[in-house]
């Protein structure tokens, strides 16, 4: 095998197939990146048995061939190379070795042989359709702070994806929840995508599909079945197993009877949160929201460290409420608001809280208080 390629396409295809390998494997093939010259292209394909991600980059092929090398060592080395550089890889299959020239630096790297490299079973998928970049990077950003680390309630490591009735008729939903917090975001539903099966998207998935998304242009193919789901672009084809599991009834915790409504400019909120909730203690971080006719006191009183207080002008015009929250999920659901204004419906000072972005209904969270 030997080709000659652009650093610059190097270096974004090797990146991509190396975020998805595990940095502690017990399987030394899973470490590796696996290259395939064949015609005018390469392939880098990189899996750690749940996703498997293959890059493809325009080439200049000498000989075709296929090779398996370390992915985190292959990635630092292009990353170190001058900008602009021409590469040349190339291995002679005796040596067992993968050559990398640029200028005047000479890499020699250890390679296992690509037998060993475990492809990804393809699978029947049930349904296809393509959506705008933009539209799954909205569904995806919004919701997935919401994601539990817990491993425990495992089904709910992920992004739930599926058509739901929404406002208007039928939508594209992602819902994420840990307990405590749940986003869910409506998107319009994409043509041919109405018998989609519902799958949650695992938490590392998310993350990886996240670098196929910046590209505003771009039309993303999405086929999915109840075991895996796929996310394409010409260049990038994203494949992943789906969480085994039931993704619980979110709708029974979002509020509808909530009607105390409170308007605060979103960014002013977020910083005022930020600022007072420096003085609480690491472990809880409650802030307490005391509101009165048109302005809102937020407040910390953390009796080993100190306390601190801020007002805010708002728009309210119910009666008192006081009621507590940790700042960290404030301060992440009031950074979801694209808008200026973040519209909070409170029940009372021991239910639910939802919030959502001015009268749009399509990105709706809820929060749950805390004891101050």
């Amino acid at each position: 095998m030997k080709f000659s390629i652009e650093r610059g396409a190097l270096l974004k295809a090797v990146a991509q197939a190396q975020s998805v390998v595990e940095r502690r494997n017990t399987i030394p093939i899973l470490a590796n990146v696996l290259i395939e010259a064949e015609g005018e292209a390469v392939q880098f394909r990189a899996t750690d048995l749940d996703i498997e991600v293959v890059d493809r980059a325009p080439a200049q092929v000498e000989r075709a061939g296929a090779t398996t090398v370390s992915a985190v060592t292959l990635n630092e080395i292009v990353r170190k190379l001058p900008d602009g550089a021409l590469v040349t890889l190339s291995e002679d299959g005796a040596s067992g070795r993968l050559q990398i020239m640029a200028g005047r630096s000479n890499f020699s790297l250890a390679t296992l042989p690509r037998e060993d490299f475990p492809v990804m079973a393809s699978s029947e998928y049930t349904t296809n359709f393509a959506c705008p970049a933009p539209v799954l990077r909205r569904l995806f950003d919004k919701s997935k702070f919401a994601i539990s680390t817990e491993e425990t309630r495992y089904y709910l490591n992920g992004v739930y994806m599926h058509i739901a009735e929404g406002d208007g008729g039928r939508v594209l939903r992602c819902v994420a929840t840990d307990g405590h917090r749940l986003a869910r975001i409506d998107a319009e539903l994409p043509a041919s995508a109405e018998d989609m099966p519902g799958v949650i998207v695992p938490r590392k998935t998310v993350g990886e599909l996240r670098k196929l998304l910046d590209d505003d242009e771009m039309e993303i193919a999405v086929s999915v079945s109840e075991t895996k789901i796929r996310f394409a672009t010409p260049d990038i084809t994203l494949t992943s197993k789906v969480i085994d599991g039931t993704f619980p009834d979110y709708s029974r915790v979002i509020p509808s009877g909530n009607t105390r409504k409170l308007e605060v400019d979103a960014s002013e909120f977020a910083k005022a949160v930020d600022r007072v909730a420096t003085v609480s203690s690491e472990r809880s971080r409650a802030v307490k929201l005391s509101l009165d006719e048109d302005r809102l006191v937020l407040s910390v009183n953390a009796p080993d460290s100190g306390n601190a207080e801020e007002e805010l002008a708002v728009a309210y015009a119910d009666e008192k409420l006081d009621i507590g929250f940790n700042a960290k999920y404030l301060l992440e659901i009031a950074s979801q608001v694209d808008r200026e204004n973040a519209v909070f419906l409170f029940n009372s000072s021991g239910d639910p809280t939802l919030m959502r972005e001015g009268s749009d209904t399509s990105a709706v969270y809820v929060v749950m208080p805390m004891r101050v």
